[in-house]
């Protein structure tokens, strides 16, 4: 070649196995780097609450491994399903920039993990900064895998809140729920008989119901906190069916994040979290307190008082290790009454963007598109021959968005959406209800109680500007509803207790500072509206993050068109993709 001295074949050789072994080796660097993982999907078997019992977990964890990274990294996680059952696992709270595949829902992004086999996810962070999780996608999986994804912001900045050399430390607070039966036994069970879901026998903090649970005393986690020190709790509310309440005894605490972005920092002694979302909290530590031990505590926040709930409270203890003047203790917090509606309602309107320089908002103030979504509890009818034990024990339970209980295919939608497969979704999710009546007072009318199961989607071109209006019902009773959509976040510019009223409520909106969440608490009897611009092309799902919903029905998915740039198309398809 011009310009290239001659080289002697041996050399080029040399050269050769040496450029192949440096690229061996940035593989090798790159596997054995904090941003690969292993996970494997297995039954473990757990004693609490004076049981014994197995259940799928992750590396023989309950909850799973904590996940980190920084802003903007990809992190890749082997799955290996050593289970007895199908399973996949999805990224809550990642956005997945034109990355649908590896999102995770069952038989909405991919098909299930097949017991025996693997699947290596890529994960793409992009604006995610603070606490968000990962759980299992399949059934009722996540009452055992679930873990804490924790995302540090880029090398060179801060935190807007603390500067981290003074930040003592982050710990992870994961409330869950605890079943002493099998819920995959539950799930069948509900297939065949349209019946309830049991509740949980207790809740959990990082694991444990805590002292005050049968066989609970001397197994509570416990944290060793130092005197005047400020620590970072990263919460998240894992459990499969419960608004929480949070307090730790005797200490305020800081809200400064939710849902991987960041809020405008507000106090209080009590927090309410709803299944599926983040909430990142500081907490200082006493100079000189009164005891060396306090309880963590939480327990159920319950807006529907018709329904049976959980009524134990989970503990967990904070112990000062330098504090030897201080009584032993715990003492208690004083959490609010379960059916504490102002205190939830106050903790929920305080959530307000950051909308700093550094961490701006962008609200979209013009909308192309409304759509109003009514959240039902319904019935299907029995067929003839079966056992149901649905209300009147001659329905079976369902739930619905907009009357349409969503009912999943047997193969993905995405791969239905990408190779243009005929017949396994329908095109037309509707905008607006399929008829108006008073939704938050039916006086017990049983007009509305029926369903009808489809695959109903709604497609939206690139770049349209959606505004979504959640609308709670009190067919067969109201209740809070955390309705969480996959692939992004969106501005919750407004909420309201009764019927959406498009022509007054609008005017009442935040659009200067309203919270960027991925799931957002719909109030019992009321409405919340958020605003997203569909820029992120892909299939994605949106639904109930009670699990009893999604499986009962309160679902639909979102197809997002690609655009006419190479930045607005989705990623090709992986060759690894699991088979149905």
């Amino acid at each position: 070649m011009v310009g290239v001295a001659k080289m002697p074949s041996m050399l080029w050789l040399l050269a050769a196995v040496f450029m192949l072994g440096a690229a061996v080796g940035l593989a090798q660097d790159s596997k054995q780097g904090h941003n690969y993982y292993d996970f494997f999907v297995k039954e473990t078997t757990y004693s609490k609450l004076c049981k014994s019992k197995s259940l799928l977990t992750v590396n023989d964890m309950f909850p799973g491994p904590t996940i980190t990274a920084r802003k903007g990294e990809i992190v890749i996680v082997n799955v290996h399903n050593q289970g007895p059952k199908n399973i996949t696992i999805h990224w809550h709270g990642v956005d997945q920039p034109r990355n649908p595949w590896y999102d995770g829902p069952e038989f909405i992004t991919q098909c299930p993990i097949q017991p025996g086999t693997n699947f290596t996810y890529e994960i793409l962070l992009s604006e995610e900064e603070g606490t968000i999780w990962w759980h299992a996608h399949s059934g009722l999986d996540r009452a055992g895998i679930h873990g804490a994804f924790i995302v540090h912001p880029k090398r060179g900045t801060e935190y807007p809140f603390i500067k981290s050399t003074e930040l003592h430390k982050e710990i992870p607070i994961i409330l869950g729920e605890w079943w002493t039966s099998d819920l995959n036994l539950q799930l069948e069970e509900y297939l065949k008989t349209g019946g309830e879901i049991h509740n949980s026998n207790a809740h959990t903090i990082n694991g444990e119901p805590g002292d005050l649970m049968p066989c609970g005393r001397g197994h509570a986690f416990k944290e060793d906190v130092l005197t005047n020190k400020m620590y970072l709790l990263r919460i998240i509310n894992a459990g499969l069916d419960n608004d929480m309440f949070f307090a730790v005894a005797d200490h305020l605490l800081t809200v400064v994040g939710t849902d991987g972005r960041y809020l405008k920092p507000f106090t209080v002694q009590t927090l309410m979290i709803s299944p599926g979302q983040t909430m990142d909290v500081l907490l200082k530590t006493k100079e000189f307190p009164t005891y060396r031990r306090y309880y963590m505590g939480s327990r159920t926040y319950l807006s529907n008082p018709r329904l049976m709930f959980q009524n134990g409270t989970a503990t967990a203890i904070l112990e000062y290790k330098n504090a030897p003047r201080a009584r032993g203790g715990p003492v208690l917090p004083n959490l609010p009454n379960n059916t504490d509606h102002q205190t939830a309602i106050e903790y929920t309107a305080q959530l307000r963007s950051l909308a700093s320089t550094a961490h701006p908002v962008a609200v979209p103030e013009v909308i192309d598109e409304r759509m109003v979504i009514t959240l039902a509890i319904n019935t299907l009818p029995c067929a003839t021959g079966e056992t149901c034990r649905g209300p009147g024990n001659n329905s079976r339970l369902a739930a619905s968005l907009n009357n349409a209980s969503f009912e999943d295919p047997h193969t993905d939608i995405l791969d239905a959406y990408y190779y243009s497969i005929k017949g396994v979704y329908e095109e037309d999710f509707p905008n607006v209800p399929p008829f108006i009546f008073n939704f938050t007072n039916t006086n017990g009318s049983r007009r509305f109680w029926p369903t009808k199961r489809s695959t109903k989607v709604k497609v939206l071109e690139y770049g349209t500007v959606v505004e979504v209006v959640f609308q709670d019902t009190d067919i067969l009773g109201a209740e809070n509803h955390p309705m969480h959509l996959h692939g992004f976040a969106f501005y919750v510019v407004g909420r309201g207790l009764g019927s959406f009223n498009a022509t007054t409520d609008p005017a009442n909106y935040n659009l200067v500072d309203p919270p960027y969440q991925n799931t957002v608490t719909v109030p019992t009897a009321g409405w919340a509206a958020m605003r997203f611009k569909a820029t992120n092309p892909g299939v994605w799902f949106m639904h109930c993050h009670f699990d009893r919903h999604t499986v009962f029905g309160m679902s639909t998915t979102f197809i997002v068109k690609e655009g006419n740039t190479a930045e607005s198309k989705m990623r090709p398809r992986p060759a690894s993709m699991p088979k149905c």
